[in-house]
């Protein structure tokens, strides 16, 4: 019998739980860490919502509940889409509620690959996109976004990638790590060229809710884009609902068709009390409030680091601005060092907890990913204890 699952060893640990794990350590032993490595909003859920999932629970919704979500979720989910993407969706057929962004993602990709198919993913990017494509049984072409061109691919990348057995592109925008969204322009070819191929574009917007210079466009929302696009979301992030577990999938009706079956046979349902929680967090006015002073706050700390990089004028720690999402892709490459010896070296010389670029792919190789998602403070001492363990190498 063998003794190992060939797909499997071709994913690697998920190197942001690694670095945490060791963090979580080292804290434990006494070590005063700083910690700017996870992709956790430092804010609390807001009490409200809690408030609406006990209140769920004390009326005794802790049963089973409908396999494709309360159809008040769902239809919340489509008055969210349409208020913030512009994109119309119908509850009763093109959604689905999943147990957070991760599964929306794995249903997504469950209704739409075949074994052996090609899914296109730039690159770098977050981990899970290629790992669960690689579960799946699909082939991954890493599409090449470099740094010189704002980490989005050269449109020929991805005419240079394509195979006659590409199914899928995968996008992540803002991005994990690198916070980078495309113009509506380059959406519309690049929906444009999919349609030309009969290509699946499968969308990972979790981030969607965080930008800071002009609302990035959802990739359902150009011309043409709905039939043949899988929209991922959650509402971890803009909610401060990480812990939760619960997001959704949108995309055409034969898809979700799909989805259902492979939610029915992974997850069964979404706790009920989780997603009457979800309902009011998508359509109270109050908690959208809550959503846009998040972002303000990530705005502050985003103008707090460009603030400091150019008062430190390091040539070693290079800062590209990110237009979205809550995370720096510092630049460290002048140190010709390996971005894992670096977060090591970091974390063990001057306590700060980050995550090496090269987990996001062959493109993040002499990056490092810090979080703005941590208090002020936080964010201030660990990036002036990088650049001061920079200057130094």
């Amino acid at each position: 019998m063998q003794s190992s699952n060939m797909q499997f060893d071709l994913i690697r640990q998920s190197a942001t739980v690694a670095m945490a794990d060791r963090i979580l350590a080292l804290k434990a032993s006494g070590h005063n860490i700083i910690g700017l490595q996870v992709g956790d909003p430092d804010f609390g859920t807001p009490p409200a919502i809690v408030d609406v999932a006990l209140k769920a629970m004390q009326d005794g919704l802790t049963h089973y509940g409908p396999s494709r979500g309360f159809l008040d979720l769902r239809t919340s989910v489509a008055s969210k889409l349409n208020r913030d993407e512009g994109v119309s969706y119908d509850p009763a057929s093109e959604i689905i509620i999943t147990h957070g962004g991760i599964h929306a993602y794995y249903l997504a990709m469950q209704s739409i690959l075949n074994p052996g198919d090609d899914v296109l993913v730039p690159d770098p990017s977050w981990a899970t996109h290629s790992n669960m494509a690689i579960m799946l049984r699909g082939n991954v072409i890493r599409v090449p976004a470099p740094a010189e061109n704002g980490f989005i691919p050269h449109f020929d990348s991805w005419l240079k990638a394509f195979t006659p057995k590409t199914r899928a592109i995968v996008l992540n925008y803002p991005s994990n790590p690198t916070g980078a969204y495309p113009t509506r322009e380059y959406l519309q070819n690049l929906q444009d060229f999919a349609a030309k191929h009969h290509l699946w574009i499968v969308s990972d917007e979790v981030y969607g809710s965080l930008y800071y210079e002009g609302k990035p466009t959802s990739a359902a929302a150009v011309t043409g884009a709905k039939e043949r696009t899988l929209l991922v979301n959650s509402l971890s992030k803009s909610y401060a609902m990480t812990g939760w577990r619960v997001g959704y999938l949108a995309a055409p009706a034969r898809v979700i068709e799909n989805a259902l079956k492979a939610g029915q046979n992974s997850i069964t349902c979404v706790a009920p009390f989780i997603q009457k929680a979800a309902t009011f967090a998508l359509t109270d006015p109050a908690i959208q409030k809550v959503t846009e002073n998040m972002r303000t706050a990530y705005s502050r700390r985003r103008e707090l680091v460009l603030r400091l990089s150019h008062e430190l004028e390091s040539d070693k720690v290079k800062v590209i601005p990110p237009q979205g999402a809550f995370y720096f892709f510092l630049d460290l490459r002048a140190l010709k060092m390996s971005s894992i010896e670096m977060c090591e070296k970091i974390l063990d010389e001057v306590g700060v907890g980050l995550v090496s670029g090269s987990a996001f792919g062959e493109q993040g190789e002499g990056f490092i990913r810090m979080t703005i998602a941590a208090s002020d403070e936080d964010v201030e001492a660990g990036f002036r204890k990088i650049v001061a363990w920079a200057e130094k190498q």
